[in-house]
């Protein structure tokens, strides 16, 4: 018996395509151009808003900038307008950002009251413009993570893509404000777990970043970083960069523990929060008095002039960590990474400037090695490297993330950051069910029995 030409083709094709696979093709299609669609939408508008945010944060800096002397009486003033800001418009707000959005992710199905946005905005330009020692990075993902929350609230979205939106907003902020598409969209991914890496979320994430840089540098936001002249790929330059790894890890450990020493010393302080404003200021007002206002503000100049091969006093990235900590501890609101990013390029012009080595290139390691270690990001500060430094760093930025990735230890200056995967196998999780019981494996000490002859 004989089967039709037709028939013969029909099961031709179920063998090849099964119906079942078929089937799944079609929702991954529509899936992905739902969120391409989704992505997009959310990076652009993201990215106008952080943008918007950034040139009139520019335009105070620079408005303060231009007073005389006694625009340092500003700084207590603009700690005082900050805390009463958050107070009054959205309590949410207080903090330095970028932790509050991970703990919202994680324990709050990505709800973050609107209200923040407007109160991020106002405060952080409140302490940043006199001279607060903060960030723009947590300001911008606490705006843009905000909005995109109330955007999926009002767009109706199940609890898994209103999640999945916020990270949309982190990626688009955080690329709007480092001028790093790939690296900003990384970020956002990695930031949220110690040790895993949420693949779903990576495609919009990208597409969000690439609208939001695409939308800021058509509103004029500039991204000038100098060039770092990258040495030839060798052992004895893989071998110096693998030393100032180690180095740059203890500049993390030293970072991270000030920060967390001082907010809890300020904790301890059995006055109001006004008060602990006044002392913040008093602490940033003598600095400045005694060595000089370039330790004052984010640090961006600083930063620059470390790129480019300008050494900076070997105190900078000492004193840097504890007036971002003041400032943060005495209710400034802002960021920590881009302070962190002149840490670790004062740092990096240390170690060049102790052995003879170049200056510029080791700050730029110092900058991206120092994001991994402080906040467990090695893949999106390797990414940051290629974009902002090109791709002849790779590889040793590559080495230099991980290894200070590696030593830094279980630290983050973002302790709402859930460990997935230990950096060593001597932990172990004892309640599967709880993602921070990990504890150290206890081993059994070995007896060796010695016989007498």
């Amino acid at each position: 018996m004989s089967i039709p030409l037709n028939a013969r083709k029909k099961r031709t094709l179920k063998t090849m395509i099964p119906v079942q696979e078929i089937k799944n093709e079609e929702i991954i299609m529509a899936n992905v151009v739902k969120w391409l669609a989704l992505s997009l939408i959310a990076g652009a508008l993201t990215g106008g808003l952080i943008a918007g945010f950034l040139l009139a944060l520019r335009a105070s800096i620079r408005f303060v900038a231009a007073l005389p002397d006694w625009r340092y009486a500003l700084i207590p003033a603009g700690l005082l307008g900050s805390v009463y800001s958050i107070r009054l418009i959205a309590p949410a707000a207080a903090g330095h950002g970028t932790d509050k959005v991970i703990s919202a992710l994680h324990y709050r199905a990505g709800r973050i009251p609107f209200l923040v946005v407007p109160a991020k905005i106002l405060s952080t330009i409140l302490t940043l413009a006199p001279g607060g020692v903060v960030g723009t990075e947590g300001p911008s993902v606490q705006i843009g993570a905000g909005f995109t929350s109330a955007l999926a609230v009002w767009l109706k979205f199940s609890e898994k893509e209103r999640k999945k939106l916020v990270i949309c907003g982190i990626s688009a902020a955080l690329s709007a404000v480092l001028g790093a598409p790939v690296g900003g969209a990384v970020f956002g991914v990695e930031v949220l777990f110690v040790g895993g890496f949420f693949y779903p979320v990576l495609l919009p994430a990208v597409i969000s970043s690439i609208a939001s840089y695409c939308v800021c540098a058509a509103m004029g936001v500039s991204y000038a970083v100098p060039a770092v002249a990258v040495p030839a790929l060798s052992a004895a330059s893989l071998g110096w960069c693998a030393c100032a790894a180690a180095f740059f890890s203890l500049v993390c450990i030293y970072h991270v523990e000030t920060v967390r020493f001082i907010s809890r010393a300020f904790q301890k302080i059995n006055a109001p929060l006004p008060v602990k404003s006044l002392i913040s200021a008093s602490v940033l007002l003598c600095v400045a008095a005694a060595g000089g206002d370039f330790l004052l503000g984010m640090g961006e100049d600083g930063l620059t002039g470390a790129l480019a091969g300008i050494e900076q006093p070997w105190y900078a990235f000492f004193m840097k960590s504890v007036l971002l900590a003041v400032t943060l501890a005495g209710g400034g609101s802002g960021g920590v990474l881009t302070p962190t990013f002149y840490i670790g390029a004062a740092a990096g012009g240390l170690f060049a400037g102790a052995f003879g080595l170049d200056v510029g290139f080791f700050a730029a390691l110092g900058f991206v090695a120092c994001v991994a270690g402080a906040v467990n990001t090695p893949l999106a500060a390797t990414f940051m490297a290629v974009e902002l430094f090109g791709s002849a760093i790779a590889p040793y930025a590559g080495m230099a993330c991980v290894i200070c990735y590696m030593l830094t230890g279980l630290r983050s200056l973002y302790p709402t950051q859930i460990l997935v995967q230990p950096k060593s196998d001597e932990f172990v999780l004892v309640d599967p069910d709880d993602k921070t019981s990990w504890k150290v494996r206890l081993r059994k000490k070995s007896r060796r029995k010695f016989s007498s002859r």
